[in-house]
């Protein structure tokens, strides 16, 4: 079968690295546009559909973190990968955190680069198949990412939706810290963080307020899981 080629949207000030991954993508029988700058990148980010976006953390104009927010915020749930040289464990919870789906840190190899671009671009085919969860009182609107409960609208973070359908995705299963720093973070360097449980607490937060019967439910010792909310 022919291997249908990735679209990807590259947003770089350097070009000397563009044209480094320029190269990479053209010789893997890819489609790469480059942009230099992130009020270009989000432009035409609203404008042309992408399998995957590629983004430099510090550029010139906007950040590569502020260009994930504004992503989210509009709607577009393309999967972002971070590249960038802040490659410590708290620089790739940043990332990840304002809604990116992967982070890699400068200096990579380029057959890396290329597998996870692959990776995210079939896990978002996976997720076209469904636009909408429903479990109990609760919906996950994948495409316009947006959560409800009883009809009312939560007002969740990029990070916290992410979250949120994960466990929409894994309703009625019990979900470890284990999973969720490997499929919602993509951490498996640091299992002492407590990223999880800060974002769980603020999950929980937005989940139960103004409701009587609890949204998550914590399994110790295992991790947690959704409940129906009635």
């Amino acid at each position: 079968m022919t291997k249908q080629p990735l679209r990807i949207l590259y947003v770089e000030d350097d070009a000397r690295s563009a044209a480094a991954v320029s190269d990479i993508a053209r010789q893997n029988g890819d489609v790469l546009v480059w942009e230099e700058s992130g009020s270009a990148a989000l432009l035409r980010a609203g404008m042309e559909a992408f399998d995957v976006i590629i983004l430099d953390r510090m550029l010139g104009d906007i950040d590569g973190l502020t260009i994930t927010r504004r992503l989210r915020e509009s709607g577009i749930g393309t999967p972002i990968l971070i590249l960038s040289a802040l490659g410590r464990g708290s620089d790739r919870a940043d990332g990840l955190d304002t809604g990116a789906d992967d982070y890699l840190a400068k200096p990579f190899e380029p057959e890396e680069l290329m597998a996870r671009l692959r990776a995210l671009h079939r896990r978002s085919i996976g997720r076209e198949h469904s636009t909408v969860i429903i479990y109990g009182a609760f919906e996950c609107h994948l495409k316009a990412r947006t959560a409800f409960r009883d009809n009312k609208h939560l007002a969740l973070s990029p990070k916290e939706f992410e979250l949120f359908r994960y466990f929409m995705e894994n309703a009625g299963e019990t979900v470890t810290r284990e999973m969720l720093l490997r499929d919602v973070w993509n951490i498996d360097f640091d299992p002492q963080t407590n990223v999880v449980d800060v974002n769980i607490g603020r999950l929980r937060r937005k989940l139960e307020e103004g409701f009587d019967a609890p949204a998550l439910e914590t399994i110790w010792g295992s991790g947690y899981r959704i409940l129906e909310g009635r």
